[in-house]
């Protein structure tokens, strides 16, 4: 009996020894894969390390009276005087209006014409998805200087296409460049021509990634295309649109420079209308030359960006979770 007690204490022994031989292996093998997958993954560690966090000791300048000859350490610190250049100033209430509200507007027309277009484009057949996808995408490519000078043809006084169009009806010239009420519909007009395409792109390939099985199901209980794109393609992408805006929310108080600046020629007619925060604080860092106060500015949107974003993500999450994007 005191054998047999002995023998399986000892079969005992061997077979946690071997369950943790083996526990060991295994941990190599996936320290081994996962070694893998990290050095193939660390040039874009090292990208985002270098690019977006290595920088982050310099959320001290806004703080400081930057001087270049003492360098960002060694400069004097300012407290909050940098700040008060935007808080004092009294057009901070209009350049954060128009910020927020064309990007809003942006956001809103850009949505909705992307995935209008990765709907059309979805629906065509494979022969000719690649030649619409350039033509949609080619505008993202574009300089905002040339489409500024496009822009500029169009509306022109003298020699501008719709000026010329408008003639040949009676009607007077419009000085588009001379009254702000046109402006954010000729800004939200030309930024989602520009950047649809790109949108529709990242819709279309969602729309890829759909179980077909999903349509012919739909088509054998009679749906048509419409019914389709209402209660199968859009609740299936709502997850990328919701994911995307999101993204965007949290650049929210940040204007596109290129479109602010170039498209309406930074003409101060327009200012009322065009005038956002990276506008006006690129003319104050030009004339004045206060990098502290730049940045104060840059920490005020990235500061604003954040709690907007969290708040939003708050809201989705609390409709739903599955939406959320953290």
């Amino acid at each position: 009996m005191l054998n047999r007690i002995a023998k399986s204490t000892n079969l005992t022994k061997r077979t946690q020894d071997s369950i943790k031989k083996n526990k060991r292996i295994i941990k190599r093998r996936r320290a081994a894969g996962t070694l893998e997958l990290t050095m193939l993954a660390l040039p874009s560690i090292l990208f985002v390390f270098v690019f977006n966090y290595v920088p982050l000791y310099g959320l001290i300048l806004p703080f400081k009276n930057y001087n270049i000859g003492l360098g960002l350490l060694k400069s004097p610190w300012a407290g909050l005087e940098n700040f008060e250049f935007l808080l004092t100033s009294d057009v901070l209430w209009t350049i954060t209006r128009n910020t927020v509200f064309m990007n809003a507007l942006f956001f809103t027309f850009n949505t909705i014409f992307s995935v209008t277009l990765a709907l059309l484009l979805f629906e065509l057949t494979k022969k000719f998805v690649k030649f619409y996808q350039t033509v949609f995408f080619f505008p993202y490519f574009m300089s905002w200087v040339i489409v500024s000078y496009i822009v500029a043809g169009f509306l022109e006084s003298e020699r501008g296409v719709l000026n010329k169009f408008l003639e040949i009806f009676g009607i007077a010239e419009i000085q588009w460049y001379n009254d702000p009420k046109y402006w954010p519909f000729i800004l939200v007009t030309v930024y989602v021509w520009k950047m649809a395409g790109y949108g529709a792109v990242i819709y279309y390939a969602g729309l890829i990634g759909i179980d077909r099985e999903y349509y012919e199901s739909s088509l054998i209980d009679g749906a048509s295309k419409l019914q389709q794109v209402r209660y199968i393609s859009i609740p299936l992408i709502t997850p990328l649109i919701i994911v995307v805006n999101l993204m965007a929310i949290g650049r929210i108080f940040y204007g596109d420079f290129g479109l602010f600046y170039n498209v309406p020629k930074d003409i101060p007619f327009l200012y009322p209308a065009t005038d956002v925060i990276d506008t006006y604080v690129y003319r104050a860092l030009r004339q004045l030359g206060d990098i502290g106060m730049s940045s104060a500015a840059g920490l005020y949107q990235s500061v604003c960006g954040f709690i907007l974003i969290f708040f939003t993500n708050l809201v989705v999450k609390k409709i739903n979770p599955d939406n959320a994007l953290f």
